[in-house]
């Protein structure tokens, strides 16, 4: 007697395009069943995310005009459905804490025209070689969707103008003859050192502020752009000292020393070491190792910085409210209410001194340093270099 053939589990047409519903939910709303920041769940109790999924796949049933039962698919059927997906690799084998996606699409038609944006800014205007490989080929991917637009979803609407002063895109160096050798040439082993805590081999070939030239063995932290070129935060090995050193100072060279690494944790405590030293400070330079031992101890001094800033630069000056994060703006007007001066305060440690005043001196006939006596005598004697040139 032949077998009854076995039905598949959606083989029936309301199973079917349950299970093809549920698809197209995480796909057109990546992240749903993320916990709401504004609703969170009461101490004691917890979040569940298969509510808001199933609140959704329901919604989106009736925009296609698609007709369910009353609280179809339930919670059990659902989690029975999720389940389906991961053995068939459509989702991970992992917890969804923070939101149900597909693959790599973890962003919403909106969100993915903002992150394109800012990729065509970094990749267009700080010259960021992987950035903009990544950029040409998502660009030819969404070719369909930007003509269905009529352009509207390619428009740079946001853009970050700051160019770096350097060639930093290997290909484009070999296009135009101007082939540098620098550490843009290793950007891929680079990425993987700092991703990974391992301790590389670099070769510094100069240096203008007397940093050590020459070999060096450090663990790279970050690469990050800055006013007018891309930089990169390291600690040295043998004493933790923080530096940070640009790019193209570097010959193409990265030699991996320990190819296990030491880990992200090690990685991320001593990034945010670095990043403490840069709020505390103006700029980037970190400061010489022994300083920056003391700074990292708590047992540098900071000094008080004040600059007394004239008309026509005083509302400049006060537009910038967010210039740093310890700074203090203290206006004086006269009677008709025009400004008189403009007191820029902050304290600052001595290694940020340099960088400070070169933001001082974009306002010099507008600028005069108060306080601290040091930085007075350097800001006048810097005043009166530039007059003696136009004698």
């Amino acid at each position: 007697m032949p077998k009854k053939p076995q039905l598949h589990p959606y083989a029936d047409r309301l199973s079917f395009e349950r299970i093809l519903l549920l698809i197209a939910t995480l796909i057109n709303h990546p992240g749903i069943g993320c916990c709401n920041p504004l609703d969170r769940p009461k101490k004691g109790q917890h979040h569940n995310a298969l509510e808001p999924l199933q609140k959704k796949e329901q919604e989106f049933a009736q925009s296609l005009g698609i007709t369910f039962p009353d609280n179809y698919p339930s919670i059990g059927t659902l989690r029975k459905d999720l389940e389906t997906l991961r053995e068939f690799g459509i989702l991970d084998r992992r917890m969804y804490r923070w939101g149900y996606y597909l693959g790599t699409g973890v962003m919403s038609w909106e969100e993915l025209k903002v992150a394109f944006n800012a990729l065509h800014s970094q990749a267009t205007y700080q010259g960021d070689p992987t950035i903009r490989e990544i950029y040409q080929i998502l660009e030819k991917r969404l070719r369909g969707l930007d003509l269905d637009s009529n352009g509207d979803f390619s428009y740079p609407v946001r853009a970050y103008l700051n160019r770096p002063i350097i060639y930093t895109d290997p290909q484009q160096m070999q296009a135009k003859g101007k082939n540098r050798h620098t550490l843009f040439h290793c950007l891929d082993a680079l990425e993987v050192a700092i991703a990974k805590g391992q301790l590389v081999e670099l070769y510094r070939h100069r240096e203008p502020y007397g940093q050590r030239t020459g070999y060096i063995q450090v663990y790279p932290l970050q690469l990050f752009y800055h006013d007018i070129a891309w930089y990169l935060l390291y600690e040295y090995s043998e004493n933790q000292h923080l530096e940070v050193g640009r790019l193209d100072r570097f010959k193409d060279y990265c030699h991996h020393i320990d190819p296990t690494g030491r880990g992200q944790q090690k990685q991320r405590e001593s990034l945010k070491e670095a990043q403490k030293l840069m709020t505390t400070g103006w700029g980037i330079y970190l400061g010489t190792p022994c300083d920056q031992q003391l700074e990292r101890q708590g047992k540098l001094l900071l000094e008080e910085v004040k600059v007394r800033f004239s008309p026509p630069v005083t509302t400049f000056i006060l537009e910038g409210e967010c210039r740093h994060p310890h700074q203090k703006l203290r206006a004086k007007k006269d009677s008709n209410g025009e400004y008189i001066h403009v007191d820029y305060m902050i304290k600052l440690p001595p290694r940020s001194f340099h960088e400070f005043s070169r933001w001082v001196y974009r306002y010099m006939g507008c600028a005069q340093v108060l306080s601290p006596p040091d930085l007075v005598e350097k800001h006048r004697q810097a005043a009166q270099a530039v007059a003696a040139r136009y004698r």
